[in-house]
């Protein structure tokens, strides 16, 4: 009988997704959705969290859930995970992906006020530290009880390594959140728990929709993309499962960037 690798299959597995109802989350939640996990959607809006239910369910998902929670409320996230753990059963996999961008009516450092500083950091940094930390509490307890494994995966941003003019607090959160994964990445890998941050560059989704609609902005920067072409959320399906399988066990720490060449160029 020929061997058939099954590292990508996620048959049995469970992921969670926060800002999973639009975007880059949607298109992680849709791809593991079709590799065969169950997969839960964390969002702040009901609507958008059952609308991108059904585009998972169709993917092919066995079980599925939208929870609404604002993960910079870490009691919010506490509780979501409990529930999360209590429909599911188990946490495998942990995306995390909510966030926010900075005001773009902002057109300096200098105008950067401590409430606006605050607004992107206590979602993109805050919130993201709340949702590992619930996630790795429930990955170690399940390794300690003789279950090891987990996956942490955080979205960063191309702006954790490039200057992001007038968006110094984003760039912080995800330069932070660089670090704060290969922290974890270090203490966690004795639990078989891996973590990695992906590092998205020029994307289409809503929250870029503003900047891709603006001639100066679309003029300069599309040209200086090798692939000549944004970015799209069904990009990152492949990264999705990978970090989810089997297939990426040895593989912690690490920085994922997917820009079509933007970096490098």
């Amino acid at each position: 009988m020929a061997y058939r690798y099954t590292g990508f299959d996620l048959t049995r597995k469970v992921a969670l997704v926060t800002g999973g109802n639009g975007g880059i989350g949607l298109g992680f939640a849709e791809a593991l959705a079709q590799a065969g996990a169950d997969v839960c959607i964390w969002g702040t809006n009901e609507q958008k969290n059952e609308d991108a239910l059904r585009v998972v369910e169709a993917a092919g998902a066995g079980k599925t859930a939208a929870l609404v929670c604002d993960v910079s409320d870490s009691a919010a996230v506490d509780s979501a995970m409990a529930e999360t753990v209590d429909r599911f059963g188990r946490v495998d996999g942990c995306f995390v992906n909510a966030g926010v961008t900075g005001d773009k009516s902002i057109k300096s450092v200098l105008d950067i006020s401590d409430e606006e500083f605050r607004r992107v950091t206590k979602v993109n940094l805050d919130g993201a530290f709340w949702t590992l930390r619930a996630a790795a509490r429930h990955m170690v307890e399940r390794a300690e009880a003789g279950d090891p494994g987990g996956r942490l995966v955080a979205t960063a941003s191309l702006a954790a390594i490039s200057g992001a003019a007038r968006n110094e607090h984003y760039g912080a959160t995800k330069g932070g959140l660089v670090s704060m994964v290969r922290a974890m990445a270090t203490e966690l890998a004795r639990h078989g728990i891996t973590a990695n941050s992906v590092l998205p560059g020029w994307i289409e989704t809503e929250m870029t929709e503003a900047a891709f609609n603006w001639d100066r902005f679309r003029d300069n920067v599309l040209p200086r993309i090798p692939a000549r072409r944004w970015g799209q959320p069904a990009d990152f399906a492949g990264i999705a499962i990978y970090l989810m399988s089997n297939a990426s066990a040895y593989h912690t720490g690490d920085s994922i960037l997917i820009d079509g060449g933007y970096w490098i160029f």
